[in-house]
């Protein structure tokens, strides 16, 4: 069961969720229960941004990253910070 609360933190409104996990989920990650809530958040982030439904920047802000700690975060799940394949950065090349 997920529960959502609208609340106002640094001039903007964010939403809570709390989820039900069990017990055994922080110790299978090796985690803390205090740290897991940012490792949820922040493989949130990296499946969203890898599916293209966020931008780098939304994505860094649902991880409470800035942008550039974000696109660095990526490399450790496999995820490129670039999506272009490798006949648009030669169309860019040619065109710059």
């Amino acid at each position: 069961m997920a529960c959502f609360r609208a609340v106002a933190s640094y001039n903007q409104t964010v939403t809570q969720v709390l989820i039900q996990i069990p017990e055994t989920t922080p110790v299978a990650l090796g985690l803390s229960p205090e740290r897991l809530g940012a490792a949820l958040l922040l493989a949130a982030a990296v499946q969203w941004f890898g599916s293209g439904r966020l931008s780098s920047g939304a994505a860094a802000a649902l991880a409470g990253l800035s942008k550039p700690e974000f696109m660095e975060r990526l490399k450790e799940y496999g995820v490129p910070a670039f999506r272009q394949t490798t006949s648009e950065l030669r169309e860019e090349v040619e065109n710059a």
